[in-house]
């Protein structure tokens, strides 16, 4: 299981470089990506980070090709809650994802599982939608689905160590959350024992 956070301090810097997390960048973090450093690059359509499409695309396209290359993958704009509208305003910009040489995700919302997924569009499935949804069966079931057509799966918004383990039970690869933006140099400490919980002891429930 990875953990993507926001590289807020030296500290979290040092723990990125050093490959225990790995960076969540977003257009309007405005933080440098650290030499060697894993990371994904999310669109910022959860708040008001988005910065408009002809944007978000440039930002995409800011970075060299050797940073791109350590990038996970780079989510579509979505909608939050609404899978019908983020398909339809998703599934354009897949394509546009992958030329610029990001492995593109798709941001599964609220009511993926009653339509039709393209599946051969996308590279990384990302769970979104309300807490509600993505911690019950219809989320489970998207996750089963992408990881039988090899797909990566990630999920948003882990902000616990319960949560962490819930995320790897269900078959997902990697997670991100906003718990090391509060304290980070404190919390870093519980996250990399969240981590150490989930992959070198087994998940604990």
């Amino acid at each position: 299981m990875r953990y993507f956070a926001n590289p807020s301090t030296q500290k979290v810097r040092d723990a990125m470089q050093a490959k225990v997390l790995d960076m969540i960048a977003t257009p309007d973090q405005g933080n440098v990506l650290p030499d060697g450093v894993v990371w994904c690059a999310d669109n910022g359509c959860y708040g008001k980070g988005y910065p408009g499409d002809d944007a978000w695309l440039a930002w995409l396209g800011s970075y060299t090709l050797l940073q791109r290359s350590r990038c996970l993958f780079a989510t579509a704009p979505d909608v939050v809650g609404d899978a019908v509208a983020t398909l339809a305003r998703s599934v354009p910009f897949l394509p546009q994802i992958r030329a610029l040489g990001y492995p593109a995700a798709l941001v599964a919302q609220n009511g993926l599982e009653n339509l039709t997924v393209p599946w051969d569009k996308f590279d990384v499935l990302f769970i979104g939608g309300n807490t509600e949804w993505k911690l019950g069966a219809a989320a489970r079931f998207l996750v089963a689905e992408a990881k039988a057509r090899g797909k990566h799966v990630h999920m948003g918004r882990v902000n616990s160590q319960m949560r962490l383990a819930y995320a790897d039970a269900i078959g997902c690869d990697s997670t991100d959350g906003t718990y090391l933006t509060f304290g980070p140099d404190l919390n870093l400490p519980k996250v990399k024992g969240w981590l150490r919980a989930v992959n070198d002891q087994g998940v604990l429930m």
